[in-house]
């Protein structure tokens, strides 16, 4: 009895996974787990004294969750003990410092929803002598810089905190050198130039292909212009001038060949940049949009044209007309799933929101 129970049991808990719900009420749970652990954590540590904070490893549990980017638990602490806010860590660095160097944007933000947004922790130094610019300037760890694909995208990124971290601090901190004579901006240019290089060899290879692309799409689209599907009367006017087919044709045809050479322009102008480190902040991801999304839009009034095309040809025989024009909707869907996420990611980190949360409410 109890194994035939089991089994439908055991049959509704696959299904649930098969749909995902499983996991979705794992993360739940977890989350639950998580809150009341943090709850009595933080209720325990109410009751000691700042003697005692060391001695439980309460410093480098908050070390620890500003290096990981745990938001809820910095909150949490920082209410129960406000002293948390101007302890360092190994190197010297208070948590707004540690959230810059690791890259934890969400820690960082934490900084706009601070009570007067105190100055104190803009003029802190650490042990080499580093201001926070000079923690922005430095190479963002690996694991950051692998969640964003594309060296020119990473590049973007690194160029993003700096100017975040920049639009806060002193105006002296750019003039201000570390332990080794770099000011800020000299830091980041030595610290990036691998990542540069690599950026300029992305980009490169990206207009390089597309422009080749957009080229074909050029010369065929100008060829189709003057070779109307039935050719000309002896007038020279098209025998199909009167077909909405034919009308159709023509203005596809067209929007093909302006998008394609909008986007071979764009390609041009990045293969014949300058490659400055500014460039990669908007320039290059501008030119990158418009360029693809033209490219996008040239290709599918190139099949629109084509299936324009096919149906004067075969007069109407929408037998063969509609596989026909199935099939050419191929192309454009392999574009969609391979270039497009790209685009989308390209546009959200240039004209998105930003990963910045300059609105947060105060939260201490």
């Amino acid at each position: 009895m109890l194994q035939a129970s089991s089994r439908p049991r055991k049959e509704v808990i696959k299904l649930l996974k098969f749909l995902g719900i499983k996991q979705i009420y794992d993360v739940k749970l977890n989350h639950i787990y998580s809150d009341e652990l943090l709850r009595r954590m933080v209720k325990h540590i109410s009751t000691l004294d700042f003697e005692k904070y060391d001695e439980c490893g309460l410093f480098r549990a908050f070390n620890n969750a500003v290096k990981n980017g745990i938001v809820e638990m910095i909150v949490e602490m920082v209410k129960v003990c406000p002293n948390l806010m101007h302890t360092f860590d190994k190197n010297g660095r208070v948590f707004l410092m540690s959230s810059v160097a690791h890259r934890q944007e969400k820690i960082f933000s934490l900084f706009y929803g601070l009570e007067g947004r105190n100055g104190n922790f803009l003029s802190v130094t650490d042990v080499f002598d580093n201001t926070m610019l000079h923690c922005a300037g430095e190479l963002s760890p690996s694991t950051q810089l692998a969640r964003i694909s594309g060296a020119a995208l990473q590049m973007q990124r690194e160029l993003q905190w700096y100017r975040e971290v920049e639009s806060i601090v002193n105006p002296r901190a750019k003039t201000y050198c570390n332990q080794n004579g770099e000011t800020p901006g000299q830091l980041f240019t030595k610290s990036h130039e691998k990542l540069m290089a690599a950026g300029e060899k992305w980009m490169k290879q990206v207009a390089t292909s597309s422009t080749v692309v957009g080229a074909l799409i050029i010369t065929v689209m100008f060829t189709a212009a003057f070779t109307v599907p039935g050719g000309n009367k002896d007038t020279g006017f098209p025998v199909f001038l009167h077909e909405k087919s034919f009308l159709i044709f023509i203005i596809s045809d067209a929007i093909s060949l302006f998008a394609s050479s909008t986007s071979v322009l764009m390609f041009l102008g990045i293969l014949t940049s300058r490659y400055s480190e500014n460039d990669f902040l908007i320039s290059f991801p501008r030119k990158l949009v418009i360029g693809l999304s033209t490219l996008f839009i040239s290709v599918a009034a190139m099949m629109v044209a084509f299936c324009a095309a096919l149906r004067i040809v075969m007069d109407g025989r929408l037998e063969v007309v509609i596989p026909v024009s199935l099939l050419a909707g191929i192309p454009v869907t392999l574009f969609i799933l391979l270039q497009f996420p790209l685009l989308v990611e390209i546009f959200m980190s240039t004209y998105g929101p930003g990963i910045f949360n300059r609105k947060m409410k105060r939260w201490y």
